[in-house]
């Protein structure tokens, strides 16, 4: 079997350096239209043009549909893992895109979008992306954008309606005293939970107490850190409501090195429903969003947008369900 042509092949065989064949395929700036061209008769000559780049640069078409993440944790793994699946059966392939240090840098997804479309991936897939405009000559769809709706089309879980239950269900069990660790100030998902939260106190006859919110930014360093002062203090609530799963095991922890029983002494809801939750040795009250299926409905939409056709709905809102574990129970007596 013959060995297939690399792009040093190519550059040799072209008399230039490797950079100026990758921009050449790639179609960037910077390179002459006599060079470019004898790049790509020796791309053409090798073979190298069955490679997924230079193919790409023939057919348009890479067969690879790209998601897009700020940063690899539990919530974008479970959406990647929908999205493989519902990619299982079909030709297409699936690249997982992360760029260094975009997690906290705003646009993030208009770089990634410049350096991967049309040349890699032929649809994307933008999950909790800071701008949804992002302009980009292939087809895009939002999960949880930061600022909700827009002309994008968007896939997002029941934030608002999932929060309500779960500070409803505190409620119920008869705490009044519920404590809140807030997720990222910056994205409307977080609201929309605390929104759920405050409007389940409103409803309740419950006064809204600022004193017992802290913001852990749905990171468990930034929970522990921000919740220690609020369990340590001698009017600690009897029951906290977190913002996402991994803030909610980090409460827990520290309530359980600070000597708090839980739930005896202090009961706990997440949001999220990741893996973990269901492991832990006492298993996660939490807000049950299908993050998989957030996946699958925005794959689902992409690929009806790379036939050429608009999706019946291109704003999707997916229902949220409580998961009573073990971390609730009644407030202590007294």
């Amino acid at each position: 079997m013959a060995r297939r042509a690399t792009i040093h092949d190519v550059a040799r065989e072209a008399g230039v350096s490797v950079a100026t064949v990758s921009k050449a395929v790639n179609g960037r700036y910077g390179i002459a239209a006599d060079t470019a061209r004898r790049v790509m008769d020796a791309v053409e000559k090798l073979g190298y043009a069955s490679s997924l780049v230079a193919s790409s640069m023939r057919s348009r078409h890479t067969g690879v549909i790209g998601v897009l993440v700020a940063d690899f944790e539990p919530f974008s793994a479970e959406i990647l893992k929908g999205v493989g699946a519902a990619l299982h059966d079909s030709e297409l392939d699936l690249l997982a895109y992360s760029g260094s240090r975009q997690r906290d840098s705003e646009g993030w997804e208009r770089r990634s979008l410049s350096r991967l479309s049309g040349t890699l991936i032929d649809g994307a897939i933008m999950v909790t992306p800071t701008v949804v405009g992002a302009s980009s000559d292939i087809p895009i769809v939002a999960i949880d954008p930061h600022t909700g709706r827009a002309d994008l089309p968007t896939v997002e879980s029941d934030n608002f309606g999932g929060a309500l239950q779960a500070t409803r269900h505190l409620i119920q069990l008869g705490h009044r005293r519920i404590g809140f660790v807030a997720g990222r100030p910056d994205l409307r998902s977080s609201s929309l939970r605390e929104a759920g939260y405050r409007q389940a106190l409103s409803d309740a006859g419950i006064a809204f107490d600022p004193a017992l919110v802290r913001v852990g930014r749905y990171e468990p360093d930034a929970a522990r850190e921000r919740t220690g002062s609020l369990l340590a203090s001698a009017d600690r609530p009897t029951a906290v409501f977190a913002a996402n799963d991994i803030s909610a095991i980090a409460v827990h922890e520290l309530a359980t090195s600070l000597g708090l029983s839980v739930p005896r002494d202090l009961s706990i809801v997440g949001f999220d429903d990741v893996p973990e939750a269901a492991r832990r040795a006492v298993p996660l009250t939490t807000v049950r969003q299908s993050m998989q299926r957030l996946g699958e409905e925005a794959l689902s939409m992409l690929l009806t947008l790379m036939d050429g056709h608009t999706p019946e709905n291109t704003h999707i809102r997916l229902p949220t369900a409580l998961v009573v574990r073990a971390t609730t129970a009644p407030p202590p007596e007294g």
